[in-house]
């Protein structure tokens, strides 16, 4: 960037012009990414985690949308099963994991015990501080056995919380996003600090870490997210084997059915 010139508009936000040039380039790079992890048989793991509506979402879509769902897939496990909850903890996360070659984003994870489970009373609390002491040592395995854990805290103010609450409310698309959980969380703000606080202490671990996200600007949270994503893995362009488009073949004895034989979506816009 030249001198003088700022990233940030007069409202301290993201330059438009800025996030959507930054955002293509990083896409470009995921592309890479995605590809040297397919080549090299790698198995990676990135958890979005953080406050309601600090846009978590967001991120992974942006993440997501360049790339092939064959190799980097989201993963957004709903309430557990009647089954489900006799299980193991952990259970129907590891079901989840990669296999070689793969990047699964959790969009929330395992740590759904250390939040809304805790504070809401959905677990026990000893099922609670049972979570907090085995899931070092969970990732830890995870990690041991090749798996490149990433893990993300998403963190907003309550005001800007409160912003993107009103606007999901008054906006029809965004609507299904306040969930009855979202707005319980209003309510609850200093508690799920607290749970998030102890949340850190147990398991921000040297071999694990969270990186925190500070994101009231979405843009830069978003931009932030995936340069930081990119740095944490050591990927190379894979070569591409040279194809040549021959000149197409076109067989002459084929006869198409009648055309007016198919059912077609009518054109809304013809003129």
């Amino acid at each position: 960037m030249k001198k003088g010139k700022s990233y940030l508009d007069e409202k301290g936000k993201l330059k438009v012009d800025i996030y959507s040039k930054h955002l293509a380039k990083y896409q470009k790079e995921l592309v890479k990414l995605q590809e040297w992890i397919k080549y090299k048989g790698l198995k990676v793991v990135v958890i979005f985690e953080g406050r309601d509506a600090a846009g978590k979402g967001g991120v992974i879509k942006r993440i997501h949308e360049s790339l092939n769902p064959r190799v980097v897939r989201v993963e957004a496990l709903g309430t557990p099963t009647e089954r489900e909850k006799t299980q193991w903890y952990f259970q129907r996360y590891v079901s989840r994991l990669p296999a070689a070659g793969e990047m699964v984003l959790f969009d929330r994870s395992w740590y759904n015990r250390a939040g809304v489970e805790n504070v809401m009373g959905f677990c026990t609390k000893d099922e609670y501080w049972e979570f907090l002491r085995s899931c070092p040592n969970f990732e830890q395995m995870l990690i041991r056995s090749g798996i490149i854990l990433i893990k993300y805290w998403f963190s907003i103010s309550a005001d800007e919380q409160e912003v993107r609450f009103q606007a999901r409310l008054k906006d029809p698309t965004k609507r299904w996003k306040l969930s009855a959980m979202d707005l319980k969380s209003r309510d609850l703000w200093e508690e799920y600090s607290k749970a998030k606080d102890t949340m850190f202490d147990y398991t921000d671990t040297k071999i694990s870490p969270w990186y925190s996200v500070p994101a009231d600007d979405k843009k830069k949270a978003r931009l932030n997210t995936i340069r930081h994503l990119l740095s944490k893995i050591d990927y190379k362009n894979v070569p591409y084997d040279d194809i040549a488009l021959e000149p197409r073949v076109i067989e002459e004895n084929y006869v198409r059915p009648p055309i007016e034989d198919n059912n077609f979506v009518k054109n809304y816009y013809s003129s």
